[in-house]
C-alpha cells in the first residue's frame, strides 16, 4: 500500500482539475466529485496509517535536477508524523466539503468553490508527504495560494479581497524567512534532504552559531503560517471567507504547516537551546495575547480566530519545551474539536444570519443538535476532564513543568483559564438567556451539515485517550520510535498537583463566564470594565495593526520619497547630461559640415600632419 501513496495527494488535485476545467457548468454536481475524491484520499490515507505500524519509514525519490554536482531529488516519504497527519487533514478536508455542500447552497460559484478547496487540500498533503525541504517549501507556496483563493472567495466583497491580499502579504515576510533558512542550510550540508540534514547536525558539521541562526529563519516562517505573534493579524481577518474555510484553514491544513515545519525538523531545534527557547518563548508570549484579546470580541468567528492562535502557541510552546509528543498530540485534538466548533458556529450563523454574539442568544432551545454540539467542542478546548483537550492541554503543561521553564508554565495556567472563560462567554451569549435576535423562526441546519460536527464532536470527546495511561501512552512511543532524537519526548510526567490545577483552572474559568453571562449575578464588567483603558487596548487587539499601518505606511512612504528623489535628480541627472552631451557634439560636427571642399582637404591635411609628428616622436613606430 505504501508504494501507492503518492495518490493520496493526487486524488484532490483531480477534482480542482476537472471542476476548474469544467468552467462552473457542473454547479453542485461539483460537490460529489470533490466528497469522493477526498474520500479517496483519506481511505487510503487511513490504509498508509495502519500499514506504518509495521513497516519503516517509506520513502520513494527520484531524480529531478542536476547541477555543479549536486542531484536534486523528488518523491514521497511517508514516516509516523505525517502518516498521522494525511489522516487528519484528509479526514477533516472530507468533513468539511460535506458540510459545505450544505452550507453553501445556492452559491454562484459553487464549483468553484470545491475546485479551490480541492486544490487547498492537495497542497497540504503535498507539503506534508515532501521528503525534502525543497519539496516542501514548493507545496508551502502553493498552502498559502489556495489560502489567497479561499479567503478571497467573496472577491466582491472589500473586506475579503483586503484580507486575502494581507493573509497573503504577511505569510509571505515570514516565508522569506524560511527560504533563507533552506538555502544557509543546503549551503552547510549540501543537501535539501530530512535525513542528510539531521546526519549532518548530529555530527557537528554545522557550528552552533549557524545552527541557530538557521533554525531561528525556519521558525520565521512557521510564524507567519501558524499565525504566530507578532505575524498573527492576518488570521483574525481571515474570517472574511465562507466559514467551512474558516474551519479548514484553523483546523488541519494552513495553520496547522508551521506547527508541522517544526515538529518535522524538531532534531534541528533539539540541536540549538536558543533555538528552543525562542520558540518556546514566542510560543507562550502568543497564547496569553491572544486569549487576552478573545475575552472581549463580539463578533464569533474572530473569537475563534483568536482563540486558535492562542492554541497555536500552546503548541509552539510545547515544543520548545522538549514536549515533542505534547505538541503534534494537541496538533491532532485542536483540529476536531476546532473543525467542530466552526462549524457549529457556521450552523448558528446560517440559522440566524449574523456573527454578532450581541445579536444571538437563547439558542439552546432552538437548535436542539447545534447546541449540543457547539458546548461538546466548547468543553474539550477548554480542557474539561475526560475530553481530548484535557489530555493534551495536561501534556503541554506537564512538559513545560519538567522542561523547567515556570514562566512560560504559568504563562499556560493562565492561559487555560482564560480560555475556558472566554469559550464559555461565547458559547452562553449564543445559546442562553433571552434571544437578541431579529428572526423569529430559527431552523435547525439540514442533516448533510449535521452529519460531519457529530463525527468531529465524537473524535473530540475519543481521541485524547490514545495518550493515556490506559492505553500505555501509544501515541508518543508510537510517535518516536526508532528515532534516537526524540526518544525523550515520548511523554511527559511531572506531579499530579498539575493535573488536578488544570481541572480547577478550567472549571474556575466555565464557573466565571457562567456567572457573568449565563446567571448574570454578576456584572459584564466585573472582570475588564468597558471603555476603560484596558478594556480599549484589548478590543482594539493592542493596537498591533495600527502600529504596523503606522509604521509601515511612513517607512514606505519615505522609501519611496528617497527613490523619487534618486529617480529625479541621479537617473534624471545623468539622461539630461547624456543627452546634452550628444546634443552639443551634434552641433559641433553639424557646423564643420560646410560644404566647402577646400576646408575638408584642410581638416584631412592638419589630421595627416597631427599624424606623421606622432609617427617621427616616437621614433618611427608606435609602442
Amino acid at each position: 500500500m505504501m508504494e501507492h501513496a503518492w495518490l493520496i495527494p493526487i486524488f484532490p488535485l483531480v477534482t480542482f482539475l476537472v471542476l476548474l476545467l469544467s468552467g462552473g457548468r457542473l454547479r453542485e454536481r461539483g460537490a460529489f466529485i470533490g466528497i469522493i475524491c477526498t474520500l479517496a484520499s483519506f481511505v487510503l490515507s487511513l490504509l498508509v496509517l495502519i500499514e506504518r505500524f509495521k513497516e519503516p519509514t517509506y520513502n520513494i525519490s527520484m531524480d529531478w535536477l542536476s547541477f555543479g554536482g549536486t542531484q536534486l531529488t523528488a518523491g514521497f516519504e511517508i514516516n509516523q508524523l505525517n502518516a498521522l497527519m494525511l489522516v487528519v487533514v484528509s479526514l477533516v478536508s472530507l468533513l468539511v466539503q460535506i458540510y459545505s455542500k450544505g452550507y453553501m447552497k445556492g452559491e454562484v460559484r459553487f464549483s468553484i468553490f470545491y475546485a479551490y478547496l480541492g486544490f487547498f487540500t492537495f497542497a497540504m498533503l503535498g507539503l506534508v508527504m515532501a521528503p525534502n525541504l525543497l519539496q516542501l517549501y514548493i507545496f508551502w507556496e502553493l498552502v498559502g495560494v489556495g489560502s489567497f483563493l479561499l479567503i478571497g472567495f467573496y472577491f466582491y466583497k472589500l473586506e475579503a479581497k483586503a484580507a486575502a491580499k494581507k493573509a497573503f502579504i504577511m505569510t509571505r515576510i515570514g516565508d522569506v524567512g524560511l527560504l533563507i533558512g533552506i538555502i544557509l542550510l543546503f549551503w552547510e550540508t549540501g543537501s535539501f534532504e530530512y535525513g542528510e540534514i539531521f546526519q549532518a547536525v548530529q555530527s557537528g558539521m554545522i557550528s552552533s552559531e549557524k545552527l541557530t541562526l538557521i533554525a531561528i529563519l525556519i521558525f520565521i516562517g512557521a510564524v507567519g503560517k501558524s499565525g504566530q505573534f507578532p505575524l498573527h493579524t492576518w488570521l483574525p481577518d481571515a474570517m472574511e471567507g465562507p466559514t467551512p474555510v474558516s474551519a479548514l484553514i484553523h483546523a488541519a491544513t494552513m495553520v496547522a504547516a508551521g506547527v508541522y515545519l517544526v515538529a518535522a525538523m524538531f532534531p534541528l531545534f533539539m540541536a540549538s537551546e536558543a533555538a528552543m527557547q525562542v520558540v518556546a518563548i514566542t510560543g507562550g508570549v502568543t497564547a496569553i495575547f491572544a486569549a487576552s484579546v478573545a475575552i472581549v470580541q463580539k463578533d464569533v468567528k474572530r473569537v475563534l480566530a483568536y482563540s486558535t492562535i492562542s492554541q497555536l502557541g500552546f503548541m509552539m510552546l510545547a515544543l520548545g519545551t522538549s514536549g515533542y509528543v505534547a505538541g503534534v498530540f494537541h496538533l491532532m485534538t485542536h483540529a476536531f474539536f476546532k473543525a467542530l466548533l466552526f462549524l457549529a458556529a457556521g450552523s448558528v450563523i446560517h440559522a440566524i444570519h449574523t456573527q454578532d454574539m450581541e445579536k444571538m442568544g437563547g439558542l439552546w432551545g432552538k437548535l436542539n443538535w447545534t447546541g449540543p454540539l457547539f458546548l461538546t467542542g466548547t468543553l474539550a478546548i477548554s480542557g474539561f476532564p475526560l475530553l481530548s483537550g484535557f489530555f493534551s492541554k495536561d501534556e503541554i503543561l506537564m512538559a513545560a513543568w519538567e522542561n523547567g521553564s515556570y514562566i512560560l508554565f504559568g504563562l499556560a495556567v493562565v492561559t487555560s483559564f482564560l480560555t475556558a472563560f472566554y469559550m464559555f462567554r461565547l458559547f452562553f451569549m449564543m445559546f442562553a438567556g433571552d434571544s437578541r435576535s431579529q428572526v423569529k423562526q430559527v431552523k435547525e441546519s439540514p442533516f448533510i451539515m449535521l452529519i460531519p460536527m457529530l463525527a468531529l464532536a465524537l473524535l473530540a470527546v475519543i481521541s485524547g485517550y490514545i495518550q493515556t495511561p490506559w492505553f500505555g501512552t501509544f501515541l508518543g512511543e508510537w510517535l518516536v520510535e526508532g528515532n534516537e532524537t526524540l526518544l525523550g519526548a515520548s511523554h511527559s510526567e511531572g506531579p499530579v498537583w498539575i493535573m488536578l490545577m488544570a481541572v480547577f483552572v478550567s472549571l474556575a474559568g466555565i464557573y466565571l463566564a457562567y456567572m457573568l453571562y449565563a446567571k448574570k449575578k454578576l456584572p459584564r464588567e466585573w472582570l475588564v470594565k468597558e471603555n476603560s483603558e484596558v478594556y480599549r487596548v484589548l478590543e482594539n487587539k493592542y493596537y498591533i495593526d495600527e502600529i504596523y499601518h503606522f509604521t509601515a505606511g511612513y517607512a514606505i512612504k519615505g522609501f519611496s520619497i528617497f527613490l523619487s528623489y534618486i529617480e529625479r535628480f541621479i537617473v534624471g541627472g545623468l539622461v539630461s547630461t547624456v543627452t546634452s552631451s550628444i546634443e552639443g557634439l551634434g552641433k559641433i560636427g553639424s557646423k564643420l559640415q560646410t560644404g566647402q571642399v577646400q576646408q575638408y582637404g584642410m581638416i584631412a591635411f592638419l589630421g595627416l600632419a597631427v599624424l606623421l609628428v606622432i609617427f617621427a616622436v616616437t621614433g618611427g613606430y608606435l609602442r
